[in-house]
């Protein structure tokens, strides 16, 4: 997921060292740019995600999805529910919800959901409303929602993912992990390195 709130070309920069590092999807998470220019920005980071078939997700905005021809959307507790979207979007995106507990899991998933973001795994500064569900909320999840995939969100880095990996989860979604990174492309592919093993 690209920090949240840095500038568009910081953003750029991080999605394309994410890349580099291997992540298979970058997500688009901004929520103060005009929709305009999260648009521009939208169309970009669908621009340098198509030469390593990485999916592109965006977050929460639907029709910036759509017009930038994003691979997917996804869509939190307050966003258009995913019945709606997939109503709207057809089989043009995969649908993503987060869900915090195995029950909110089945609904989405009965509403159509493609996979799940779940958390938070870990306290993190991003959702201080959250509460932190750790491994083992993400892990009942997993099991709650079956088939579809699961990947774990919220304050995930170097030194608490061998926790996740060691009950069974190798999806992962982070932030400040590799977008506060001094070298984010390294911070990528440790982090990669570490779920492929």
């Amino acid at each position: 997921m690209i920090t949240p709130d840095a500038t568009p070309e910081r953003m750029v920069e991080l999605a394309t060292a994410a890349l580099r590092g291997g992540a298979d999807v970058i997500q688009l998470r901004h929520k103060s740019l005009a929709r305009g220019h999260l648009l521009a920005l939208a169309r970009e980071v669908r621009r340098i995600t198509r030469q390593p078939a990485a999916l592109f997700i965006v977050n929460d905005q639907l029709d910036i999805a759509l017009l930038s021809e994003a691979d997917g959307v996804h869509l939190g507790p307050d966003d258009l529910s995913v019945a709606a979207a997939k109503r709207l979007a057809g089989d043009r995106l995969l649908i993503g919800a987060s869900a915090s507990s195995p029950d909110a899991a089945r609904k989405a998933i009965d509403d159509g959901a493609d996979y799940l973001g779940s958390g938070p795994a870990f306290a993190t500064p991003i959702k201080t409303e959250k509460t932190v569900i750790g491994p083992e909320g993400v892990v009942a999840i997993a099991a709650a929602a079956g088939a579809v995939p699961v990947f774990a969100i919220g304050g995930i880095d170097e030194t608490n993912l061998p926790r996740l990996i060691a009950l069974g989860v190798r999806r992962v979604c982070v932030i400040r992990a590799v977008g506060d990174a001094p070298d984010p492309e390294s911070a990528t592919r440790r982090l990669r390195t570490m779920l492929d093993d």
